[in-house]
């Protein structure tokens, strides 16, 4: 028996032993473990799923044992991916520490660093938000201007933060902040980390459409944060910045699978919603087209992905494809949420209890707040430049 082998089995009997039944069902967004000082766990099952999985290293199973996580190698980690996808287990912990900030600490942060902030993402004890956007500086991120003077021991931060995703339920933040106007943009721009109880810092929830508020205005009043805190060299944090947002594209790529699964189907909805000829063939021919497209996109996105996830494991994985994948991406989710609200008609326009189910409520709440994944890590038409410029190395107009 070979070492992987006899890992796979071992690994598969642990899971089927330890991850509770409800662990292994469809979870909504307000049941995923996001961790932190705030938070509180929707269930004892997720708490009982959560603690047995940070005591064996797998919230974070590459990180290395001293950096919270198993030490697992690529092989490995897996296998156990794999393993936790076919027996339905949840994630045990989700969020920016896990997904953003660790690998980039992990390649830019001081020893010092990793050790005080890795096993804590690991653990679960910080939740960690991002501190990019700014009104005027979105898409064109490298215009920001939320200053940071230098005071010797500390630098002095003043300026406002847009989208902050979870701002006001996280404990610390890491943020693009400029410490030089001379030269080109790009080269101003520092990556700091600090925590969200600093005096000087005002969160404020932005209502969505949805009535929901996800985003937040962060504003940034003399707010005190040590040079110790400083990721990569001072003036040269868009590396930083650009290495992390290959992660959060990574992420978003694979936007689907970080969310929770659909009650139904695409198909499920047509056949429900919608009339059929005496074969079981949707009438609508406009719909059928438009349907069987989707469901070509969406497996054609699967394969490629699970090819490049191939690759990656043996080494030779492109990191041009996260920006490919975050467009095609969130664009087919996009284009998912608008086929099933057209398949839904009136019922896509659901909102109150009395005269919509609970599902169809949640459909149309989906599609208006899943327009925000084309503008999240970078709006689509910002996307098709870097491609086109980054990837396929077209010349610029």
């Amino acid at each position: 028996m070979t070492d992987l082998t006899q890992f796979k089995r071992e690994t598969t009997e642990w899971l089927e032993a330890n991850c509770p039944a409800s662990m292994r069902k469809t979870q909504t967004r307000s049941e995923g473990v996001f961790g932190g000082k705030k938070f509180t766990f929707p269930s004892d099952d997720a708490k009982l799923w959560f603690d047995l999985m940070v005591d064996k290293g797998w919230t974070a199973p590459q990180w290395a044992k001293e950096y919270g996580g198993a030490g697992l190698s690529s092989d490995e980690a897996k296998i156990l991916n794999k393993e936790m996808d076919r027996l339905g287990c949840r994630k045990p912990l989700i969020g920016h520490g896990l997904w953003m900030l660790g690998p980039a600490l992990l390649e830019y942060g001081t020893e010092q660093q990793k050790l005080e902030h890795l096993p804590k993402i690991a653990r679960g004890e910080i939740r960690w938000c991002q501190g990019y956007s700014e009104p005027g500086s979105g898409s064109d991120l490298a215009s920001l201007r939320c200053k940071a003077e230098d005071k010797g021991d500390h630098y002095l931060l003043n300026g406002q933060k847009s989208w902050t995703s979870d701002g006001d339920k996280a404990d610390w933040i890491f943020c693009l902040v400029r410490t030089n106007d001379e030269g080109r943009k790009q080269e101003g721009i520092t990556f700091l980390l600090f925590d969200m109880e600093t005096p000087g810092i005002t969160v404020r929830p932005v209502p969505l459409i949805t009535g929901e508020s996800h985003f937040c205005d962060t504003f940034l009043d003399n707010v005190e944060v040590p040079k110790d805190q400083v990721v990569g060299d001072v003036g040269k944090g868009w590396s930083v910045a650009k290495a992390l947002l290959v992660h959060e594209r990574t992420m978003m790529a694979d936007i689907e699978k970080n969310m929770p699964k659909p009650k139904f189907s695409v198909d499920d909805y047509a056949k429900n919603y919608l009339s059929t000829d005496e074969n079981g063939r949707l009438q609508d021919g406009l719909i059928r087209d438009r349907l069987a497209q989707h469901m070509i996109r969406d497996e054609a996105i699967k394969l490629t992905q699970r090819r490049a996830f191939e690759e990656g494991m043996a080494g030779d994985f492109d990191m041009r494809v996260a920006t490919i994948f975050k467009y095609i991406g969130t664009e087919e989710k996009t284009n998912k949420d608008t086929l099933i609200t057209d398949i839904l008609g009136m019922a896509g326009a659901g909102w109150d209890t009395d005269n919509f189910s609970e599902d169809e409520q949640t459909k149309t709440h989906e599609w208006m707040s899943n327009k925000a994944l084309t503008i999240a890590g970078g709006s689509s038409e910002v996307q098709l430049n870097v491609i086109s410029k980054r990837a396929l190395g077209l010349p610029e107009i």
